[in-house]
């Protein structure tokens, strides 16, 4: 096996997940992981670069990075790359009105979108908004244009809070995909897009970077198809069954 020193010879920059990597949510604003708050402290002095690739969609950019500050975290907003404030971008370029089936959380990342007469659907980890109402209103958006478009905020499974595992929004967009026969535009891990524009604003290449994650798909295989490095903590959503 080779050395650790091998392993990292050339790494300039981390890429770390939040969740499952500094902390589990939960009520309260969660917990962070045993050792996460020193163990950035440490990266923070190191001369790698660091920035934060999430998949969150409960919150916005703000209100994460207040909440992480809260629990004891080094981290600014500018560090964060998050899929809601990717998704706006796209809308804007693209000049889509969406219908969004979201968290209220995360609803004030999209108070500058155009949602009137909504000609696509934005799906993300609504968490309770997730009922039979919402998710059919979002299939017959989807139904009654000629070209359906459904952008979703990450692809997950599931994650870990503190009071266990929370399905993810894989699942609710994996429905949507096959009630309408489409597929998914996803905006956030494991996208090589949404790792590309993280290792833009670190500027580094992606042999130069290595991405810390919980996720086997999301964050490792998801960086490893990018050319990056990858290691899987053994927190979080981390099982020995290695399911995704």
């Amino acid at each position: 096996m080779a050395a650790w020193g091998e392993r990292l010879a050339g790494v300039r920059g981390v890429l770390l997940d939040i969740s499952g990597v500094l902390y589990d949510g939960g009520e309260g604003g969660g917990a962070p992981i045993v050792g996460s708050v020193e163990a950035l402290a440490r990266l923070k002095r190191s001369q790698l670069k660091v920035r934060f690739c999430t998949n969150e969609s409960q919150k916005s950019r703000g209100d994460l990075v207040g909440m992480l500050r809260r629990l004891g975290f080094d981290i600014s907003e500018g560090e964060v790359t998050a899929p809601a404030p990717a998704t706006c971008l796209i809308l804007k370029e693209r000049g889509l009105r969406p219908h969004l089936l979201i968290h209220d959380g995360v609803r004030s990342e999209f108070d500058q979108i155009d949602t009137s007469n909504p000609n696509c659907v934005v799906i993300a980890d609504a968490g309770e908004g997730f009922s039979y109402q919402n998710m059919n209103k979002a299939f017959q958006v989807l139904m009654e244009l000629e070209n359906p478009v459904l952008f979703s905020l990450g692809k997950g499974r599931y994650y870990k809070e503190t009071s266990g595992l929370m399905l993810d929004v894989g699942p609710y967009m994996k429905a949507l995909e096959y009630a309408c026969g489409i597929e998914a535009e996803v905006v956030g891990k494991p996208s090589p897009e949404f790792f590309k524009s993280a290792l833009r604003e670190m500027r580094v290449e992606a042999h130069q970077a290595i991405m810390i994650g919980d996720d086997i798909v999301g964050d490792i295989s998801g960086a490893q198809r990018c050319g990056m490095r990858a290691l899987q903590v053994r927190t979080g959503k981390f099982s020995p069954k290695c399911r995704a």
